[in-house]
């Protein structure tokens, strides 16, 4: 019979299935900016950005306004590895006059009740942060501030709604300055709502737990969003936890097919008619006066207690959810049942005991029910935003209902996980989430706040001021000249080599070049093909690569693997019998003492072939052609991949006079005048000067911009000491500075649980590449930790955070130092030219950056700054080190042909 007349009240798994898309539906409404002003789930973010990690600590004082009573707490948490707090709490009456008074009588009263806990606990002249909990809808811009949305609960104070709360209570602080230490040394650090408090508590004791439940007088359900998600809050990196304010839910009529009468009854009879509908079926303050309305209809149609209808069964709020929690205690049988309804005058049968029990179960199941649906959806909406297949997390809970009902807590378990069976969900009880939730809070901002500090600390030193670029540039301008005298050129750490190659392209080279290219891991032999006229290039290449045993073997073993290359491509393209000429990409620093002739200086990027320093590679490839015994070249130039870009560049623009690599290595040649160049007979005309700028600052000319960082790097490589601008500006220790940074922040606790993990302490594990992914705008956090997780590193949300800052600071000063250097080239370009504003174009190559999201920029931006003066255009070079190559060839082909 009962099973009948509450037909509606039974919700089938369908049903609920369909709740929790509506309220997924909701939950997207209230987080889009266009969407939220008439969004009923208001979605409002908490500015709590950070779950606790256990390494907080501290005294807080914390005040919890919102359920039937007022609640001071003193709270201490103990960073001794246990994750330990002790709470100790005072309970105050709301009395009826403060609940309906005026705004400042009910702060004043907090403030009494706070001053009355403080001289009990004797915590008068300390100075403690204070935790606010008010258990309201708020509307918050930041952690500290918030303005009332409205009232629930049978809350109805005058002139607080559309306020800052947290205002209002310093205010009433300073009022009461008396009654404690100076009213500026009480800091108001944090406004949270109970369900924030809730989730607090359970992660301080659980790092899953991600959402936080609230059943009792009231409902409501908060859980940590990601930051792209929230729209109405800028910023996209990280996560805020959102409090949902789900008790709104249906307000706009999307629940109006599950309302009953009984449902519509108790509404129209409520403080807030319309207003909180779904909290009004689910949360303990109804579930009562829903049963009180569904056994007076019952008795009127003569289906109970004979039809008599009492006093007790017209009178609202006559049954409690007490009662109900207790009838429904079925081991007990029907006793207690039977006791609660003599009290009310209702004199049973066991029938009518029988009947009552089902409709408090009916009820009580329904609620369960919803309440699951809803929380369902939250659970869905993390595990897609963790992009997960199966989800393992910890839901928060406190409130009344869930904690005294005797089958509540089990219901809401079983549905939960039938909706969502890829969530294992672990359910634990908060204690006293109001209180140590919003001490929590403030210990965790606390926290924030020490570890913001010493982050900035560590990364201080890489934020480099215009001052210092300037010193920077002119230092570069100083080491320049030093390199170009007769006299300082021995001893100047950057080495301004001549490469002999005296003009750029003028478009009427032609013919057939080969192309050697050896600069790094990969070795490249070209056959490039130029018509004159038209400035066309065609080319055809072929990539081999160089094994390590042989990049540090010895170097006749090197040459012989080189020339075997070369044979292979040139039987590829059937190109055995001809003597073309070939240019002879070589990237590391040589001497050269005519465009035919490099001695290497001394090996970089890895390689270690004996018996090659102060040898003449060009020599040693003629050698290696001797023994070989196959075929014949005219190696006509040696040529260094910064030139060959320049050169590719200058094809396409002929005001193109410098050329900057920004890759694995970083370097600058330029168009240098005779008349400038010392160390070479002649004053007539220009030549280019390779700079080896890596090796700027070995003398210790920039040691005081050099970070602990950058010398950890320096003394890990290859060549301690020699490269330093190269080993703070290029892609080959960029990655390995972050990890030494990414070290000193976990040791200090401050990443990564501060576990050091196996692969953190490998070196070179940090590729640049990473960090160009990193830094992409495009990435979500979500993609920075499966980085770090390929490099087996277990992060947090704002473990991924720190990280991306990190790669941020290291690459923005190598764009930078970059940009200082290049500025001094430019400014020496302008005084060589001798006029007041120069247009000039550099060419640039280099994975760092093409690749890399904000190098370029930045370093445009800092030659901008630094040479006001110069009028600099950047131009992609394509293939610098092989087409450059064939066209120094080409233009040292026609030079000589026009000399004889």
């Amino acid at each position: 019979q009962v099973d009948r007349y509450l037909y509606h009240m039974r919700l089938s798994d369908d049903a609920l299935l369909d709740v929790m898309a509506r309220f997924q539906a909701e939950m997207v409404k209230g987080l889009g900016r266009d969407t939220n002003p008439t969004a009923a789930v208001k979605m409002l973010p908490t500015f709590v950005r950070s779950l606790p990690d256990g390494s907080e600590k501290g005294e807080f004082l914390a005040v919890d306004l919102g359920g039937s009573q007022f609640r001071a707490h003193q709270v201490k948490v103990f960073d001794d590895g246990k994750q330990s707090s002790q709470l100790e709490s005072k309970f105050y009456p709301t009395p009826k006059e403060v609940i309906e008074g005026s705004g400042a009588e009910l702060f004043d009263y907090v403030v009494d009740c706070l001053a009355d806990f403080m001289e009990t606990k004797n915590l008068k002249h300390k100075k403690l942060p204070l935790g606010f909990t008010f258990s309201f809808p708020c509307k918050q811009t930041k952690l500290e501030e918030g303005f009332l949305l409205g009232w629930t609960k049978h809350f109805k104070v005058r002139g607080v709604q559309d306020t800052d709360v947290v205002n209002s209570l310093r205010k009433a602080l300073k009022k009461h300055k008396a009654s404690f230490v100076p009213a500026e040394d009480l800091e108001v650090l944090a406004l949270v709502n109970d369900t924030v408090g809730t989730m607090m508590t359970c992660g301080y004791d659980d790092p899953r737990c991600e959402v936080g439940l609230i059943i009792g007088t009231g409902t409501n359900a908060c859980y940590m969003e990601d930051m792209r998600h929230i729209d109405l809050v800028e910023g996209d990196e990280g996560r805020m936890c959102i409090n949902t304010e789900w008790g709104a839910f249906g307000d706009d009529g999307a629940l109006d097919d599950l309302r009953t009468e009984f449902d519509q009854e108790l509404d129209l009879g409520s403080l807030n008619p319309g207003k909180q509908l779904f909290e009004k079926m689910i949360s303990s303050l109804h579930l009562g006066e829903l049963v009180r309305l569904i056994l007076l209809k019952m008795t009127k149609e003569g289906l109970l207690f004979n039809g008599k209808v009492s006093t007790a069964l017209l009178t609202k709020g006559k049954i409690e959810m007490k009662h109900i929690c207790a009838m429904e205690k079925y081991k007990e049988g029907l006793g207690n049942t039977k006791e609660i309804l003599t009290e009310l005058n209702l004199f049973p049968t066991e029938e009518d005991c029988i009947a009552v029990q089902h409709v408090c179960t009916i009820v009580s199941f329904r609620s369960a029910n919803l309440c699951a649906a809803a929380l369902a959806a939250i659970l869905t909406r993390l595990r897609e935003n963790k992009k997960l297949l199966r989800m393992r997390t910890t839901v928060g809970i406190d409130g009344g209902l869930y904690k005294t009902h005797p089958q509540y807590a089990k219901r809401l378990h079983k549905v939960v996980r039938r909706l969502v069976p890829n969530c294992d969900v672990r359910f634990i009880l908060s204690e006293s989430g109001s209180g140590k939730g919003a001490a929590m809070v403030t210990a965790v901002g606390y926290r924030l706040a020490a570890q913001r500090k010493r982050i900035d600390a560590a990364l201080a030193p890489f934020l480099l001021s215009l001052d210092t670029l300037r010193e920077v540039k002119n230092k570069m301008r100083t080491e320049l000249e030093y390199g170009l005298k007769r006299e300082t050129q021995a001893s100047a750490s950057v080495k301004m080599l001549p490469t002999y190659v005296c003009g750029t392209p003028d478009g009427t080279e032609k013919g057939k070049f080969l192309a050697l290219d050896l600069g790094g891991t990969n070795f490249r032999v070209l056959l490039v093909k130029i018509r004159s006229g038209r400035r066309s290039v065609r080319m055809y290449n072929k990539i081999f690569a160089i094994p390590l045993e042989i990049m540090q073997g010895t170097g006749e073993e090197l040459f012989d693997h080189i020339v075997q290359c070369i044979a292979d491509f040139l039987e590829y393209m059937g190109l055995k019998g001809a003597r073309l000429p070939l240019g002879f990409t070589f990237s590391f620093p040589c001497r050269q003492a005519s465009i035919d002739k490099g001695t290497l200086v001394g090996w970089t990027k890895g390689f270690k072939a004996t018996d090659c320093e102060g040898e003449d590679v060009v020599d040693m490839l003629r050698e290696a052609i001797k023994r070989r015994n196959e075929f014949d070249l005219d190696i006509v130039a040696v040529v260094n991949d910064t030139v060959g870009t320049m050169m590719t560049c200058g094809y396409e623009d002929p005001n193109c006079e410098i050329g900057l690599i920004a890759g694995t290595g970083s370097n600058v040649c330029y168009m240098e005048d005779m008349k400038n160049i010392e160390i070479v007979e002649g004053n007539e005309g220009k030549m280019c000067i390779n700079t080896e700028w890596g090796g700027f600052g070995d003398n210790g000319c920039i040691d005081n911009i050099r970070t602990k960082y950058d010398k950890e790097v320096d003394e890990g490589s290859l060549n301690p000491g020699k490269q330093r601008y190269e080993k703070m500006t290029s892609g080959m220790y960029l990655g390995e500075i972050v990890r030494q940074i990414l070290i000193d922040l976990t040791k200090q606790g401050l990443l990564f649980r501060g576990q050091i993990s196996e692969s953190l302490r490998k070196r070179g594990i940090f590729e640049t590449k990473f960090l160009s992914q990193i830094e992409s705008d495009r990435l979500a956090l979500l993609q920075v930790r499966l980085i770090l997780q390929q490099l087996g590193l277990d992060s947090t949300c704002e473990d991924s955070i720190i990280v991306k800052e990190v790669c941020g600071a290291v690459s923005r000063r190598a764009a930078q130092l970059c940009g200082a250097g290049l500025a001094a080239i430019v400014e020496k370009k302008r005084e060589n030219q001798g006029v007041e504003r120069l247009q000039i174009t550099v060419g640039v190559d280099g994975t760092l950056y093409k690749l890399h999201p904000h190098f370029s920029r930045v370093l445009q931006e800092t030659v901008k700054q630094l040479a006001p003066q110069c009028d600099v255009t950047f131009m992609l070079s394509e293939d610098g080190s092989g087409k450059g190559a064939a066209l120094i060839t080409a233009v040292a082909k026609r030079l000589h042909n026009v000399g004889q």
